[in-house]
């Protein structure tokens, strides 16, 4: 891999989604987030260059970008790899852990840093796969909409519909 996209995408939680009945201990979030929009939860995805998805982590809605990107890259040789992504993903713990791995990073400083870096805009211009990869993935419904009371159902779903995509 030389190029890997990082980003997510809010999915909005039906309000049937909410509420799933535990029996016994529970053993993993619903990933269901309470925010101004309503319940949501986000899907936090890595890409290729072609725009096939690499690996998927779901979280609420309201969780920020960040702290989710390190756990993501932390399961990703990052040996030569160039990682783009927005100013979301603009942390010094972030760039810190993409160098130290021996990877490289195309991540627009934020207006207000104080140490801002050059950055690459050819190579971010190509980012548009990830978002061409969540528009894709958002044309099926059962993922557009979260509908699923536990998230490794909505996960499945997920996955499924990654599978779809990558076979067209």
């Amino acid at each position: 891999m030389e190029y890997l996209h990082i980003d997510s995408t809010a999915v909005i939680a039906h309000q049937h989604s909410a509420g799933a009945k535990q029996s016994g201990p529970k053993l993993e979030s619903n990933n269901i987030g309470c925010s101004v929009g309503g319940n949501s939860t986000k899907i936090h995805a890595l890409v290729d260059a072609l725009g096939n998805p690499v690996k998927f982590m779901l979280t609420e809605g309201n969780r920020h970008d960040g702290p989710v990107a390190l756990e993501l890259l932390k399961t990703i040789q990052l040996t030569g790899v160039n990682v783009v992504a927005d100013k979301a993903y603009g942390g010094k713990a972030i760039r810190e852990f993409i160098t130290s791995q021996g990877g490289k990073y195309t991540i627009p400083p934020k207006e207000n840093n104080r140490e801002p870096w050059s950055v690459d805009w050819w190579i971010y211009k190509e980012r548009h796969s990830i978002e061409c990869f969540f528009n894709r993935l958002k044309h099926v419904r059962r993922v557009a909409t979260c509908y699923d009371k536990t998230s490794y159902v909505f996960r499945t779903f997920v996955y499924a519909a990654s599978i779809v995509l990558m076979t067209r």
